[in-house]
């Protein structure tokens, strides 16, 4: 037996393992439950305006996939290299804004690699460890403090006297201006609470049209 041929059997003995239907249910049942672990750090731990169940879903979903997927690919030969191919030609074409989505939908897809691969244990084990220590770590000094933005809309003749009023504020950051016709529009950062109360007289001032508070990272 020449050595080519020694490479093609040991290939070929990678992939005889055979697919029963229970192992297939087995496994999306092991990626169901660690998608429903992340899915849910995530929920708890999401700093942004509005989390979309989309992507709750999408994790779920990307995780069974997966599953569904290695299970495949380790019992036939055949089915992995046309798997290959059909996977080539898919293009991803939706933004992610936040790195922390990004890492997610990567620990979704690593829960799924390892239900797929047989190894349930550890898929449980992993996700509940990755998800304490990210959970504790959320929770302590490496969560930022919280900031605002201030978005305040107001007579053009008003800018002036506005800068005044904000440059008082130690902690107030102007980040953008824009003026249009008659209004001028400043979207201000603010590193505390402290001085929204203040920033609520605003309102009682004719000049100014709307006040904004958005939290952020």
């Amino acid at each position: 037996m020449s050595f080519l041929d020694m490479i093609k059997k040991s290939v070929v003995e990678q992939f005889t393992g055979s697919l029963s239907t229970g192992d297939i249910f087995f496994s999306l049942a092991i990626a169901f439950l660690a998608s429903i672990i992340i899915a849910y750090i995530y929920k708890k731990t999401y700093t942004g305006v509005s989390y979309t169940k989309s992507f709750i879903l999408s994790l779920i979903l990307l995780a069974m996939v997966t599953s569904l997927v290695i299970r495949t690919i380790n019992s036939n030969l055949a089915l992995s290299l046309g798997m290959v191919g059909a996977l080539s030609i898919v293009r991803f074409r939706t933004a992610i804004k936040d790195p922390v989505d990004t890492v997610f939908m990567f620990w979704a897809i690593t829960a799924g690699i390892m239900s797929g691969a047989g190894l349930y244990l550890v898929t449980l084990s992993a996700t509940l460890i990755l998800g304490v220590l990210y959970t504790v770590s959320y929770m302590t000094s490496f969560h930022g403090k919280q900031k605002y933005l201030l978005v305040i809309k107001a007579d053009k003749d008003f800018a002036e006297e506005l800068h005044r009023l904000m440059d008082k504020k130690k902690k107030c950051l102007l980040k953008t201006e824009s003026y249009h016709d008659e209004t001028v529009e400043m979207t201000f950062e603010l590193a505390s609470k402290d001085c929204v109360s203040e920033m609520n007289k605003l309102k009682e001032k004719k000049a100014v049209e709307s006040i904004h508070l958005v939290s952020i990272d």
